[in-house]
């Protein structure tokens, strides 16, 4: 069926990524969007935006009355689903076909068969495809405590609970022990239904030490397909992917060719269309099982097209168009290797906690201008991340010769990116692709859970060294004090904070050139130059020369720094870091009292249990609340009794509301 007008119903990187690629085959455009994205990159970047809801996601985003009426409105007579919402809906690929729209991804059949996860499992072991060992079906929503547990030994542990309806990890949990389990699966199901729409879940038994590596597969409606190598993603915390890469250090030409067949098998197998992932786990020992096939377009897909040299949108386009495939296998080569990162506002030193708030400072442009640097922003300065959605604010990528090359510059990118205004998981990247552990490709699925458990390095607040204080006093007192910066010079005393650590400094000099004294003697000389052009109002870079030892020459480095209340913030490479002067007034603690449990996250209230009058432990779960798809559970830090309950089921609350009051006992 031909169409000239493509409504993507997605938002953020991926609709942008969408409309960039219809519109480079002429097609006209159109967006969908939420009140909480009115403003958003992607409404603007298209050639019409539909709104079609308030922000929760079931009453905007998964609202296939609502997409549909957009696309008739509008005279769009495809459309383009992205990932995520209702790219793995079949009824909404059925609706879209009733109502005569092309659905740009596979028929909502091999959707269906794919999406529930047991019933894709018996079919891909009748097609000769290996499986991972798991239940023989859906659990029963209703499944009392005892026979979660007697499933659950069937399959045994460690296991997977799993979301029947989805994927990217939401709706998954993993389970070590009986005790863990009923918690794990309301968890797991709580967020499916959110995420999905659907609460249904499987127990899957978890391979340890595995690595996960996914097969990119493509067929059209002339009966041809094929598949553009392999994906590895075994760095991942909480089955939340991190980093991504194409083609995979844990796989031969020998082992590709033999999963390549095996995921063409599974798209045969169910009649597939257009773009899909067969996802397959890979042990130490060479065997590797099905997981399951997501039945549309990766976030990662980038990589794969930077190793193939193809877009794998257009071909999505081409296909739902009618056309055959461009490319036979044996015409289908990888060459050298690509990285992605993931981009976050989250925060790795408080367990990967989703954060909210503006995008002061975002300038993807920058990284770009260095050889096979790629960006695919989803916001940009101004946009404001808000907790109803995915966290992601971008995916960094870079392509090289080989791994090593790939590597160093996607690492340097990530140095040169400055986003500003949120806690964003910048830092942890730039230390993760340094790490020895990804450097050698030694990286399993559980690794950063690891991390996690052990208190890593990389997961700690960033060191800041004796230097990072001298050049921030130097600066700070080099951009507060215009007679300072004069001929004349003069002494500033500049006092700082960071966290809870607190440093007096003393600057004196002139100019660029001056001495930072700590405790009466000189520590650093320091001389500051600004640097030529990509500044503006808010943004100043300069070099900053470091010398600590007359007999060692100055250590000259690129600094930037960004004016905000109260203080600055200075990316030494590793990351913005606030400085601010300490306020006179003590902070009374909030966060340390036990007699109140904040959320730490803007988000939705989806469960409390206590009530007025409860005596509860400490470490006891009292509440959770659920942000961008991603739940968080809030403990009591005493044992006491609620006083008293503050908010409903349902209710939006803000960063740091006290949801529960406590008398802890004793007091």
């Amino acid at each position: 069926m031909p169409f000239d007008t493509v409504l993507v119903a997605n938002r953020g990187e991926i609709a942008v990524r969408v409309i960039t690629a219809a519109r480079s085959l002429g097609y006209r455009t159109v967006a969908i969007y939420s009140d909480a994205d009115s403003d958003a990159l992607h409404v603007a970047f298209a050639d019409a935006a539909v709104r079609i809801g308030p922000p929760p996601a079931a009453e905007s985003y998964l609202r296939i009355d609502a997409v549909l009426a957009a696309a008739k409105a509008t005279g769009a007579g495809a459309i383009h689903p992205g990932y995520g919402f209702l790219s793995e809906n079949a009824e909404f690929a059925a609706a879209c076909e009733e109502a005569g729209i092309v659905f740009i991804g596979p028929p909502a059949e091999a959707i269906r068969a794919m999406g529930d996860k047991a019933n894709a499992k018996a079919r891909m072991a009748a097609a000769g495809v290996p499986v991972v060992p798991g239940s023989p079906g859906p659990l029963p929503n209703d499944l009392d405590e005892a026979g979660l547990i007697d499933a659950a030994r069937e399959v045994g542990f460690p296991l997977l609970v799993k979301a029947t309806a989805g994927g990217g990890g939401r709706g998954m949990r993993l389970v070590r022990s009986a005790e863990e389990l009923a918690e794990a699966v309301a968890s797991a199901q709580r967020e499916a239904a959110s995420a999905f729409g659907d609460s249904t879940v499987l127990f899957e038994a978890f391979v340890e030490h595995a690595r996960h590596v996914e097969v990119q597969v493509f067929a059209d409606n002339h009966g041809n397909v094929v598949h553009l190598g392999e994906r590895d993603c075994s760095t991942q915390r909480r089955r939340q992917k991190v980093i991504e890469e194409a083609p995979s250090p844990a796989v031969d030409a020998d082992l590709r060719a033999r999963m390549g067949a095996d995921a063409v098998r599974a798209a045969e197998a169910i009649g597939y269309r257009g773009a899909g992932t067969v996802e397959m786990i890979l042990g130490r020992d060479g065997r590797y099982f099905f997981l399951e096939m997501n039945t549309r377009l990766q976030v990662e897909h980038p990589v794969t097209e930077m190793v193939t040299g193809q877009d794998l949108v257009v071909w999505q386009l081409e296909v739902a168009a009618g056309k055959p495939l461009p490319l036979s296998q044996a015409e289908i080569a990888l060459t050298g290797h690509a990285i992605e990162a993931r981009l976050y506002a989250e925060d790795p030193t408080q367990g990967f906690q989703p954060q909210t708030g503006p995008v002061r400072h975002f300038r993807p442009d920058r990284p770009t201008a260095w050889p096979g640097v790629r960006i695919d922003a989803g916001v940009r300065e101004g946009d404001v991340v808000t907790p109803f959605y995915d966290p992601m604010i971008a995916k960094v990528m870079a392509y090289g010769r080989d791994r090593e090359e790939a590597r160093r510059r996607l690492h340097r990118a990530l140095q040169d990116l400055p986003v500003v205004g949120l806690t964003t998981n910048q830092p942890f990247l730039v230390g993760l692709l340094a790490d020895a552990s990804f450097i050698e490709a030694s990286i399993t699925t559980g690794t950063l859970d690891q991390w996690l458990s052990d208190e890593h390095p990389l997961l700690q607040p960033v060191a800041l060294t004796d230097g990072d204080w001298a050049m921030a006093a130097a600066w700070v007192a080099n951009a507060a004090d215009d007679w300072f910066r004069s001929a004349h010079g003069m002494t500033v005393d500049v006092s700082l904070q960071v966290g809870e650590e607190v440093r007096a400094l003393r600057v004196e000099g002139q100019g660029p050139g001056v001495v930072v004294v700590e405790g009466g003697e000189v520590a650093y000389e320091v001389t500051l130059m600004d640097l030529p052009g990509d500044t503006d109002d808010d943004e100043v870079r300069r070099r900053v020369g470091l010398r600590f030892n007359d007999d060692l020459p100055a250590v000259n480095r690129p600094v930037t720094g960004w004016a905000v209340d109260g203080g600055w913030l200075l990316d030494f490479g590793r990351g913005p870091v606030a400085f601010f002067e300490p306020s006179p007034y003590p902070d009374a603690g909030r966060d340390d009292d036990p007699s109140e449990v904040r959320t730490p996250v803007a988000g939705t209230l989806v469960r409390i249990d206590a009530a007025v009058g409860d005596a509860v432990d400490e470490g006891q779960v009292l509440a959770v609340v659920e942000a961008m798809k991603m739940e968080t559970r809030l403990t009591a830090r005493a044992s006491g009794t609620v006083t008293a309950v503050h908010g409903t089921i349902g209710q939006q609350v803000r960063d740091g509301d006290v949801i529960i009051a406590l008398e802890p006992q004793g007091e």
